[in-house]
């Protein structure tokens, strides 16, 4: 468990955790000759079967940024507050910062007792609780001098409970320090946040490099593992110091993409006016930004509103961080705020329907209930879930939810967005009944263009094997839906199959007109419908090979492709030799079809099952 210690500067912090563990937290050299904490101090306390961690934060506002890093992933805190001085500006500032910040616990250690005398005491206590409001808070009365207080306050730290919420969930670290030790190689300080760290295991940079854990030391002692809510010093390898900075974090999970714009639920300390530029804090890092109120124009204080953070440096956020939020020039807490999205949308932030759905999601405080809201209408890319709640797969498998490559969805949404499909291409084919039907990439395009292209196949070829669809030479069309040569047309097409077979190339309209001897319009028409029809496939204007050609050499590409990974138009061409300028066309053709994706020169597998 940690402790943070918090209070103006010269109150008596670092004497205080000094009389309760014996250490000296002040750790560079200005610290102890200027008697003050520049930088964060640590302090530790052993007891039975745990040890406690205190965390010293500078109480002097020019450090303001230190005391924040070291805040993240805390519950409980001290408030020391001089009895001699009294209420400071920075005792005013942490505690507001502190209550920002949303911690559980909140202690309240008077110092300096032996300097004043009863009544002077009892008369700030009683200006604290009103002040405040800390009249739930438990006071203590110390003397780092003459050891006043502090054996109750020792006793009463030791009762509290030591078990971290968030020890279950993937592990997550924040790194306010990184640094060489003669011998051991490169370590980094900083907080678990959640979960739990061994050594031996391999974890992400922000940077997304891995790096494996060789030491680590808990709460300043070397121990086989770490868990949240402990201070950890990791020895770690296969990364240099130069690429690690405070702020950086250690996961789990792998990093998804960081976030530049974020939504946030906002509690106002001051008066905020609309598009601020800001200082914001999260954890060890600390960037500028610009902040955009969604359901108001102006922040009152102690109001709590909606708003939008435009990030000058991407973070990696998660849904539920608490955040601090301070004036342009820095000088002055202005909010709180905790994460409820960490991509924002950038259209339609201020509609009724969009701030309908941030008050329901502020309220959902449990996981089924915020996965409810994800999937209400779309689906969920499954890593940037996990990674955005901080969990692991297995807590959403107990869930009713399915699951698709790397998409997540509800029933419901699969229902609707068949039912969609099958609704479309009813549409599409009262509009063109001259047509067999479309091709998986159209289907998809028609249908559900704002949807997963792999996920959309996946739903199409469930109703295929449902036979709630069809599909006739490749082409896709409902089950009542039918299209056939005449009499005539069926004579004409007896002659017009053997050339293809014949050549095995493909033909043009003209060309098979003049051996036919038939008008090149009725020709043209005549080649189009069986092509509506599945027979052929016009690879470009005017210009058709039968599908049987098309299946045999879509399966010569995907054996290719199977071997080599991909394709090109030469490798094509000297597979099925036909000549550079027809190979071209092929290619292309397979590329709009949804059969194959462009790659730079090359050619990618995007849809094996289109043949």
């Amino acid at each position: 468990m940690i402790i943070v210690t918090a209070g103006h500067v010269d109150h008596g912090k670092t004497s205080l955790l000094h009389a309760l563990t014996g250490t000296h937290t002040s750790h560079l050299p200005e610290e102890k000759k200027r008697g003050l904490t520049i930088d964060l101090g640590y302090a530790y306390l052993a007891i039975e079967n745990d040890i406690l961690g205190f965390i010293d934060v500078p109480g002097h506002q020019k450090f303001l940024s230190n005391m924040l890093a070291g805040l993240g992933g805390i519950q409980h805190a001290l408030l020391v507050v001089s009895v001699e001085e009294g209420i400071k500006p920075q005792t005013i500032e942490h505690l507001g910062i502190l209550k920002l910040l949303n911690f559980s616990h909140i202690m309240v250690v008077i110092t300096k007792a032996d300097r004043s005398n009863d009544e002077q005491i009892q008369s700030l206590i009683t200006q604290l609780k009103q002040q405040f409001d800390l009249s739930s808070s438990k006071f203590f009365v110390t003397s780092a001098q003459t050891g006043q207080g502090i054996a109750e306050l020792k006793t009463y730290l030791i009762s509290l409970n030591h078990t971290h919420s968030k020890v279950n969930q993937p592990f997550r670290y924040a790194i306010d320090r990184v640094f060489h030790v003669k011998g051991t190689g490169l370590v980094v300080t900083g907080t678990a946040i959640a979960g739990k760290v061994k050594i031996g295991d391999e974890i992400y940079l922000s940077n997304e490099l891995k790096v494996r854990v060789r030491k680590i030391h808990a709460q300043n002692n070397e121990s086989s593992e770490g868990i949240a809510g402990q201070r950890l010093a990791l020895n770690i390898a296969n990364v240099e110091k130069e690429q690690i900075q405070r702020g950086d974090w250690l996961t789990q999970l792998a990093p998804t993409q960081a976030s530049e714009r974020i939504t946030i639920q906002l509690t106002a300390a001051q008066s905020i006016k609309e598009n601020s530029i800001i200082h914001l804090y999260h954890y060890a890092s600390h960037i500028t930004a610009k902040l955009n109120l969604l359901n108001a124009t102006q922040a009152v204080r102690n109001g709590n509103y909606f708003a939008e953070i435009i990030c000058d440096d991407a973070l990696h956020f998660a849904i539920g961080d608490k955040l601090i939020i301070r004036n342009g020039d820095d000088s002055q807490t202005i909010a709180g705020g905790v994460v409820l999205e960490i991509h924002s949308p950038k259209r339609h932030k201020r509609s009724d329907a969009r701030l309908a759905y941030l008050k329901l999601l502020s309220q959902a405080d449990q996981l089924d209930t915020r996965l409810a809201l994800y999937t209400q209408h779309q689906t969920v890319n499954l890593s940037q879930l996990l990674w955005q709640e901080q969990i692991f797969l297995e807590d959403i498998a107990i869930l009713s939810y399915q699951q698709h490559s790397k998409w997540l969805f509800n029933n419901a949404f699969k229902q609707q967005v068949q039912q969609n499909i099958i609704d479309k291409l009813s549409e599409y084919h009262q509009q063109h009944n001259d047509q067999l039907g479309v091709t998986k990439a159209r289907l998809h395009r028609i249908a559900a263009l704002d949807q997963p292209e792999d996920l959309i196949y996946h739903f199409i070829d469930e109703l295929l094997a449902e036979q709630k669809l069809s599909q006739t030479r490749g082409w896709i069309h409902t089950p009542d839906h039918r299209i056939e040569f005449n009499h005539t047309e069926l004579q004409i097409w007896a002659e017009i199959r053997p050339l293809f077979e014949r050549t095995n190339q493909a033909l043009w309209v003209r060309n098979i007109a003049n051996e036919l001897s038939i008008d090149e319009n009725e020709m043209r028409n005549l080649l189009y419908k069986a092509g509506k029809l599945g027979y052929l496939v016009p690879i470009v204007k005017d210009r058709f090979l039968l599908h049987e050609q098309i299946s045999q050499f879509a399966q010569l590409i995907k054996q290719f492709i199977q071997q080599n990974g991909e394709i090109s138009v030469n490798q094509l061409r000297d597979e099925i030799q036909y000549g550079r300028k027809l190979t071209v066309q092929l290619i292309e053709y397979f590329d709009r079809s949804g059969f194959l994706r462009r790659k730079g020169n090359v050619h990618l597998l995007r849809d094996r099952e289109t043949y």
